[in-house]
């Protein structure tokens, strides 16, 4: 009797021992090798950490094609991964594996290991131009925040190219760097999602040349914004001896010069209003003898190149 209980006893301790290492097994979620990056579309150039519990023959890192399909193991037809999210395509892949009859009940994990179908270009004027995978929330800012900022010559604006999409169409979206920046435009800082274009536009500038203490190429940001009176702050003002006029060469829409004369002793003596410049308009001022160049002979010192070499064509050669 005694002996019969224990062997009962026995029985009982190994049957709820395997029931419980059955339930632990049931609950076990299997490992998928690779990195678990956030949840996006899949696209072309993926990397895919595909696991399928219990039959590590089928667990496979697997990179999406350029047609965005991928060829899984032991099944014939090809799948197409592209447009669909991780989940979605856990259940395209255990559905062709058992219409197939390879596996009656898979349980398929699918991880995003590498993105490189979502890059972010940005080019134009920031510190460091780069390329970079869209991979978890991402925003204008961070977008330029990873290219070291913008840079002194960035002009007024970021152009932002969207490419086409099953729910969108291709496009260019202007957002001014003044809203973007001071956050009066919080929209401005729109979030970006893989495949965009970010060009930062160099501002135009007004060449100062002729009897100013520092000749150069001084940036206009933007149309309007600049005078006579500030690029002569910006060339540190004038040398010795100037003359009482100035000169604007400016290109007119058959890429000739034309020239504005300029009252600039009467301009610095508040007898006349200052007047405006525009991106890649030539400020040039004359010394007081009276001679100057003509239009011709100011692109000729432009093209000449440096600074340095303009001005001394200009204090030389007129």
């Amino acid at each position: 009797m005694d002996c019969t209980y224990s062997i009962m006893r026995l029985l009982l301790f190994f049957t709820l021992s395997f029931a419980s290492c059955l339930a632990q097994i049931g609950s076990v979620v299997p490992e998928t090798p690779g990195s678990n990056l956030p949840a996006h579309q899949i696209g072309p150039n993926d990397l895919l950490a595909i696991s399928v519990y219990d039959a590590p023959e089928l667990s496979k890192s697997i990179r999406v094609s350029q047609d965005g399909k991928i060829r899984f193991p032991m099944l014939q037809a090809r799948i197409k991964a592209q447009g669909y999210l991780p989940a979605e395509l856990e259940e395209t892949i255990a559905e062709a594996l058992k219409k197939e009859k390879i596996l009656v009940n898979p349980m398929v994990t699918v991880n995003v290991a590498e993105y490189h179908s979502r890059p972010i270009n940005i080019v134009g004027a920031v510190k460091n131009p780069l390329t970079f995978q869209a991979v978890g929330p991402t925003t204008l800012l961070d977008a330029l925040a990873r290219a070291g900022g913008l840079a002194e010559t960035a002009g007024p604006e970021v152009l932002v190219s969207h490419a086409a999409t099953e729910k969108s169409e291709a496009g260019v979206q202007h957002i001014s760097v003044r809203d973007l920046i001071d956050g009066a435009g919080s929209a401005m800082n729109i979030p970006l999602y893989g495949g965009e274009e970010i060009r930062v536009p160099a501002s135009g500038r007004v060449f100062v040349l002729g009897n100013v203490k520092r000749p150069g190429a001084f940036p206009l940001h933007e149309a309007g914004e600049g005078t006579v009176l500030q690029m002569l702050a910006l060339a540190e003002g004038l040398a010795p001896f100037p003359a009482k006029l100035a000169y604007i060469y400016r290109r007119g829409a058959n890429g000739a010069r034309t020239e504005m004369p300029i009252e600039l002793e009467a301009i610095l003596k508040r007898k006349k209003s200052d007047v405006s410049v525009l991106p890649d308009d030539i400020l040039y001022i004359p010394d007081n003898k009276g001679k100057r160049l003509t239009a011709t002979a100011i692109d000729r010192v432009l093209t000449f190149g440096s600074t340095a070499g303009a001005t001394a064509l200009i204090y030389s050669g007129r």
